[in-house]
């Protein structure tokens, strides 16, 4: 254990940076809602989750694409989930997701200091890096979408980072987050940013937004990153 420990902390320390305090503005079509967001300082990974870390962690390789520096793929919001909390408890920080029996119902502590999923304002705030357009470069520099990808995810890390040092923050996998999108009409239904690589260009923007079911949903093109609270 305490090797396999010393193994996750080397790849964590080379792949959290931190993102500055900050604001965002929001919108969401389908809504026709428009709303501003106070960013605090947190913690993102530069990279979508591999399939080697979420091995390391879970003992599991969900991909449909196989490949130890892919980003994983095929997981629920479910899973994301039971990995960050896996994680934590393996670098020695305390869980984040408070999940019962029947894990149907998911709860959060907010002092906790493990690992989590991003929310959506954390995510397309962190995408645009201070920038108000939509994608933080050329979509062929930064982005694998289906006019490039040749119908297959790809490493993590091979595109233009964002000025933040993010990649893959568009295009490659879909990317989980925290939030619940409408529970009025949803349900229990989380978001979704990023695009895929199966995805046209439109599909590729910061702004976009979609969602499903947090333990049913899992696709060959929906993955995530972690986030963690400054401390």
């Amino acid at each position: 254990m305490i090797k396999t420990q010393i193994k996750i902390k080397d790849l964590l320390s080379d792949l959290i940076v931190e993102i500055p305090n900050g604001k965002i503005s929001l919108r969401d079509d389908r809504k026709k809602q428009k709303w501003v967001e106070t960013i605090n300082s947190f913690y993102l990974s530069k990279y979508l989750v591999s399939q080697d870390l979420f091995h390391k962690v879970t003992n599991e390789r969900p991909s449909i694409f196989k490949g130890d520096n892919r980003p994983v793929e095929t997981v629920s919001w479910l899973d994301c989930v039971i990995f960050c909390n896996g994680l934590s408890e393996k670098v020695g920080l305390q869980p984040y997701y408070l999940i019962n029996n029947t894990k149907k119902d998911f709860k959060i502590n907010k002092k906790s200091n493990g690992y989590r999923l991003p929310t959506d304002a954390e995510w397309e705030y962190a995408c645009k890096a201070g920038l108000t357009a939509p994608r933080y470069g050329e979509i062929d520099s930064i982005s694998w979408y289906k006019a490039n990808s040749n119908g297959e995810t790809h490493e993590v890390g091979i595109k233009e980072p964002n000025s933040f040092g993010l990649y893959d923050m568009l295009g490659n996998v879909w990317e989980w987050c925290s939030d619940i999108y409408d529970e009025t009409v949803y349900g229990s239904y989380r978001i979704i940013k990023g695009g895929g690589w199966n995805d046209e260009a439109r599909g590729c923007l910061a702004t976009n937004r979609r969602r499903s079911h947090p333990t049913a949903y899992k696709i060959d093109d929906l993955g995530f990153r972690i986030a963690r609270n400054l401390r």
